[in-house]
């Protein structure tokens, strides 16, 4: 039997659904996209069109599915070192200057698969060494989240990882687990995993000195970028720094950033925000 086809319709329903939840747009060409995603539920539940599928997430009985649909329309692509020079200046410039006797904490806000944030621990433990840190990653996808806490990775997707850090933090595989590697425990006990979606109330999360939000602003219209950044800056502690990817910006946002440089922000020391 061939695939069903998705209506302008019913693809208007998906797209209302996941902007209303996590405040992702959806353009008209992302049709195929939304359809191509979904097919394999509708197979599952043995239905011959959206609209029958779009029914049962509407239905509290299957709150488990909604967050399945959640899981395959938000895109999850990331990569160990993204955007280097955004660490270099973590590096460089947050973690050198660090001296207080609190531990320094970073927040992955969009974390995927977890390849961003175990990025920034090789970092930490490179640079604070023995000092203390902490790192929250969280995501709206539970797959996401479940594959980042693993810590597993196939070989190929390590291509931004030095020599180095390889060597310090990583354990390649052999016999059955040939061809992937795995994040070392030291660096994976270091790192929170949560379920927060960016679109709601946020979860009493604390204090940060370093917030990334890199490659997520890009789905959200004005007033959901604005919306995210009121709760996302509380989190950001007087003097902490806010990163976006280099294809971002928050002009013409309101927030009580200062620019420190193109795609990374400071909140000033004296702010009340």
């Amino acid at each position: 039997m061939a695939n069903p086809t998705i209506t302008d319709r019913e693809f208007n329903q998906f797209r209302n659904l996941i902007y209303d939840i996590a405040g992702i747009t959806l353009s008209d060409a992302k049709k195929l996209l939304v359809s191509s995603r979904l097919v394999k539920r509708l197979l599952h539940h043995g239905l011959s069109n959206y609209g029958d599928y779009f029914r049962i997430l509407q239905d509290c009985r299957f709150a488990g599915e909604l967050q399945i649909a959640v899981d395959l329309l938000t895109t999850n692509e990331t990569y160990f070192f993204r955007e280097p020079k955004h660490f270099d200046f973590i590096r460089e410039q947050v973690l050198a200057q660090h001296s207080t006797g609190r531990p320094l904490r970073a927040w992955s806000a969009a974390c995927s698969s977890g390849e961003e944030a175990y990025t920034l621990a090789m970092v930490m433990a490179d640079t604070l060494s023995g000092g203390a840190w902490e790192i929250l990653a969280s995501d709206i996808s539970t797959r996401m989240l479940d594959r980042a806490r693993s810590g597993h990775y196939a070989l190929e997707r390590i291509d931004g990882i030095s020599r180095e850090h390889l060597r310090r933090y990583c354990l390649k595989g052999i016999g059955s687990q040939q061809g992937t590697l795995l994040i070392d425990r030291r660096l994976r006990e270091r790192v929170c995993f949560e379920h927060i979606n960016l679109n709601e109330p946020l979860p009493q999360v604390g204090l940060f000195d370093i917030i990334l939000l890199r490659n997520v602003m890009i789905y959200f219209d004005s007033d959901t970028k604005n919306q995210v950044l009121g709760r996302l800056c509380p989190a950001l502690r007087p003097g902490g720094y806010f990163i976006v990817s280099h294809t971002e910006n928050l002009n013409g946002l309101n927030h009580p950033l200062q620019s420190v440089k193109p795609s990374i922000y400071r909140k000033p020391p004296n702010s009340k925000n």
